[in-house]
């Protein structure tokens, strides 16, 4: 269960909420490809995008009032993410101990690993903040709202992640800020 949030407390008094399905019709797919590059695994983050959208129909009379639904949705996909993130991760580390490690197959084009590589090393608040700036073309007011921290803080994420990426792809960062 997801505690409640200061992005939860406004409540609409004046117009009608929005239905569950025009808002998963509007959100699902913005937030299934947010968390693809999360995860770097399309399934997975279908899955949590699918998870976080049926916690919410099973409170919609609630959260289709509040200001942002979309808002509380994306919080609990994100926390999904992180559980089954951290989930992954120990099994993985169990697995190393128990077997030597298997070859690897061909995948995606060399960009696109390199990319979800690159971005699999930032620290997580990092890599939220490139995420949801560049590919959920969220502004960073919106990004320091959501992550609860201030746009100088988002600013500062935004500006290392772009610095740690552009190491790892060996690129030269664009001079200029975050908008």
């Amino acid at each position: 269960m997801t505690p409640r949030s200061a992005l939860e407390t406004p409540i609409r008094a004046d117009a009608d909420p929005p239905s569950f399905d025009d808002v998963y019709a509007a959100a699902y797919t913005d937030l299934a490809v947010q968390l693809y590059a999360y995860f770097g695994d399309r399934q997975e983050a279908q899955d949590v995008a699918q998870e976080a959208f049926c916690r919410a129909l099973a409170r919609w009379n609630t959260i289709a009032r509040y200001d942002d639904p979309v808002a509380w949705i994306r919080r609990v996909a994100w926390n999904l993410a992180v559980s089954r993130w951290r989930r992954a991760r120990t099994a993985m580390n169990f697995l190393r101990r128990q077997r030597p490690d298997e070859p690897r197959t061909e995948g995606p084009g060399p960009e696109r690993v390199a990319l979800i590589a690159a971005l699999g090393t930032l620290p997580p608040a990092q890599r939220r903040a490139v995420v949801l700036h560049y590919l959920a073309d969220l502004p960073v007011a919106e990004i320091a709202l959501r992550e609860r921290v201030t746009e100088v803080t988002i600013r500062s994420h935004l500006h290392r992640g772009r610095a740690a990426l552009a190491a790892q792809l060996k690129l030269s960062e664009p001079h200029g800020s975050a908008s």
